[in-house]
């Protein structure tokens, strides 16, 4: 019993001592900076694919030369990200510590007071988080925020994110999923705000926003479209259908399929069961929805191709590491069970490099059993990323297959993946992922940092946002109605 009461005050003591504005000396963060630093240029298997070493270096050297005096983490980790930002490798990311990241789930945060949805040089409000508003509504577009322009604000909010090559839409889409946080690690709060705007009529106009106040959790959960009597079997069944659900119009012929992630979701059984019900149910059309899935496991995204792919087809050309060594293993977190795969898995190659052979080398063929023959339509944005991607590049050019929609986030000519761990650095517990492989999907494709472009392109539009209209969803089943007037 005292053993118990003593491991509960000292979580409760290990809860309350964190602090978000303690600082680290700049001894500290050099020690975090220089260990991550040395690891990534040990581990990372394309540290250098899109940047040069000297340009790698000098970006690296630059941002521990600008730690000069003590930083709080969130501080620091704003210097970390713009540094690996110039890696574009859009699976090595920063995150807060687990302290930092319990600490602000718990607790009242202020944020800036609107979501956004960004593209190009334009921000559209889809969300005001001020009760009772009536002047800043869904669709309203935002042209400056303290005097500075949208397009300025956004580019600098991009210069934190980490994406696959060059193109920046990935970014827009991460930023307009929490415009407010992204705001915050960029600029800072302030106590109030100036954001412009136009109007209704089309008239530029200019209202000071105050600051939102509330709990950061409770924004984002589910539980808040729940009704209070849900029982915990009905809630984990409206949690498998927000990662995967199937929707059929029998009047078109046609089948929805939303696959909002490759991680988890029951999805063997759920493609399983969706296609042998799409063929009872004599559909001509199948719409795959890719929009929201940033990718997860290449088994799970690999048998959902087979049910669709006119011939066989193997994961990528190559698959590879430069080394299977953990020298710094003491901050790597699991680092003994990717040793153990690498050396399972991975073989030496005449390049040196380590190969993961069964995904170079295996060919994985179309489904017998209800696999789907009719037409197929995809739908992608800048959130259809890494295993997301696999699936698009995939099916492009598949004569039944069209692409509807954004440019995929993920690079269409490889990434840097398969296996992920954690760098968990010493002095302030931020997390980066690593990823272990570099992965080139398609050797014929032109390595210039860019995604899988759609065969017909839809873009956001105020209007739509206004209006809360689907318009990529909407073009495709205009297309299958005027095939269907057609036949």
């Amino acid at each position: 019993m005292l053993i118990l009461i003593s491991c509960i005050s000292c979580n409760i003591i290990k809860k309350s001592s964190y602090n978000p504005n303690a600082k680290y000396s700049s001894s500290q963060l050099h020690e975090d900076f220089s260990i991550l630093t040395a690891i990534l240029k040990t581990n990372h298997p394309s540290l250098y694919w899109y940047s040069t070493p000297d340009s790698i270096s000098s970006f690296f050297d630059g941002t521990y030369n600008s730690i000069q005096d003590s930083l709080t983490e969130e501080q620091f980790r704003k210097r970390v990200a713009w540094a690996l930002s110039k890696i574009h490798c859009g699976h090595t990311i920063a995150r807060p510590s687990k302290a930092y990241s319990k600490y602000f789930t718990t607790r009242k945060t202020k944020l800036f007071p609107f979501y956004l949805k960004v593209w190009g040089d334009s921000a559209v409000v889809i969300n005001n988080l001020t009760a009772g508003d009536k002047i800043i509504k869904r669709g309203t577009a935002v042209t400056a925020i303290n005097g500075t322009p949208i397009k300025n604000v956004v580019d600098s909010i991009c210069q934190l994110i980490s994406a696959d090559g060059y193109s920046n839409i990935f970014k827009y889409q991460v930023i307009s999923f929490n415009f407010p946080a992204f705001y915050k690690n960029a600029y800072g709060l302030d106590s109030t705000y100036r954001v412009g705007f136009i109007d209704s009529t089309g008239t530029p106009k200019e209202i000071v926003c105050k600051n939102f106040e509330g709990n950061v959790a409770s924004l984002r959960s589910t539980q808040q479209l729940l009704p209070i009597e849900m029982t915990r079997k009905n809630h984990r069944r409206f949690s498998l259908l927000a990662e995967r659900n199937l929707e059929i119009d029998s009047s078109l012929k046609t089948a929805i399929i939303s696959i909002n992630t490759f991680s988890t979701g029951k999805l063997i059984r759920f493609f399983r069961s969706s296609f042998k019900q799409i063929k009872n149910s004599n559909i001509e059309n199948v719409v795959i929805d890719l929009r929201l899935n940033s990718g997860g496991s290449v088994m799970a995204c690999t048998r959902l191709c087979q049910y669709l792919v006119d011939k066989p087809f193997h994961v990528a050309d190559t698959v590879a590491a430069y080394t299977r060594s953990f020298r710094y293993k003491r901050y790597i977190k699991p680092w003994l069970i990717y040793w153990l795969s690498m050396h399972l898995s991975g073989r030496k190659y005449e390049d040196k490099r380590i190969h993961f052979q069964y995904f170079e080398k295996h060919y994985f063929k179309p489904k017998n059993k209800n696999h789907f023959n009719g037409n197929i339509y995809i739908l992608t944005g800048g959130y259809t990323f890494s295993a997301a991607t696999l699936v698009a590049g995939n099916l492009k050019d598949q004569h039944n297959v069209t692409l509807v929609g954004e440019e995929t986030g993920g690079g269409a000519y490889g990434n840097s993946a398969m296996l992920l761990t954690n760098i968990v650095l010493p002095n302030t517990g931020l997390r980066i992922t690593l990823p272990l492989y570099r992965m080139v999907l398609n050797t014929h494709r032109i390595k210039n940092g860019r995604g899988i472009f759609p065969d017909v392109e839809v873009t956001p539009s105020s209007e739509s946002i206004r209006k809360n209209e689907d318009r990529k969803l909407e073009r495709v089943l205009q297309m299958i109605r005027k095939k269907d007037k057609i036949h």
